[in-house]
């Protein structure tokens, strides 16, 4: 008994391309990238002088037991912390705020506008990450971005130099990977002009495709490949 091994014959395999394309982060070069870092960092300043001042870090239960203290006597009214600056309440920082925010803003508008977030530009410290955690952004702000208006549609910056140490110390907070400013938010204007004019929107090929009334064929690929060899046995 011996074994003889068939010459691969050809055969065609058919395939069909998802509709739902890669969508690219807009591009930014790196003297822009420092100027747009330069300039949020001038923004958030004021959220961790505040922090430093008002706001008593956290440094756990355990530690908070170790040290307890007795109850201090109720401040007078002149001691009491003042309101937390107008900014606070335009800002969002963290992976999963914003994702909430802009998964909101892709849903159909069932309230108040004046009610609802809407974000101008969304910061990303893309060096300080896998692309796993920030993949999703570009098709996210494309979806959330196709309602509003061109001049209003949402900014997508990417900095692709470390950058979330910076980030953390002007906000004084232990991590940020992302940050987002509303459009309303006081003290922006500076900063929405710069990026405004050197980052381009974030465009989908595919979602321009829904609004379009033109029936679209299914379009099925091939090609031409060899099958796998396979061995027979002979008696």
């Amino acid at each position: 008994m011996s074994d003889t091994k068939q010459i691969g014959r050809k055969k065609r395999v058919y395939h069909l391309n998802t509709p739902f394309s890669v969508i690219s982060w807009p591009h930014i070069s790196v003297d822009h990238q420092d100027s747009v870092l330069e300039l949020l960092c001038n923004l958030l300043s004021p959220l961790k002088q505040y922090r430093e001042a008002y706001i008593n870090s956290s440094k756990g239960k355990r530690a908070a037991k170790k040290h307890a203290q007795p109850p201090k006597p109720i401040p007078s009214e002149s001691a009491l912390v003042p309101p937390k600056p107008e900014l606070d309440a335009k800002i969002d920082v963290g992976f999963n705020s914003i994702t909430r925010t802009l998964r909101e803003m892709t849903q159909p508008c069932n309230q108040v506008e004046a009610e609802k977030r809407i974000y101008s530009m969304i910061f990303v410290a893309r060096g300080d990450q896998s692309p796993a955690f920030n993949c999703h952004f570009p098709k996210m702000i494309a979806a959330a971005s196709k309602h509003l208006p061109a001049e209003q549609e949402i900014r997508l910056v990417g900095f692709s130099k470390p950058c979330s140490e910076r980030l953390s110390s002007c906000l004084g907070v232990p991590r940020v990977s992302s940050v987002a400013v509303a459009r309303d938010a006081p003290g922006a204007e500076a900063l929405w002009t710069l990026v405004r004019e050197v980052v381009a929107p974030v465009t989908s090929s595919w979602l321009e495709d829904i609004r379009s009334s033109d029936f679209q064929r299914t379009k099925i690929g091939f090609s031409d490949t060899v099958a796998g060899s396979k061995r027979t046995r002979t008696k």
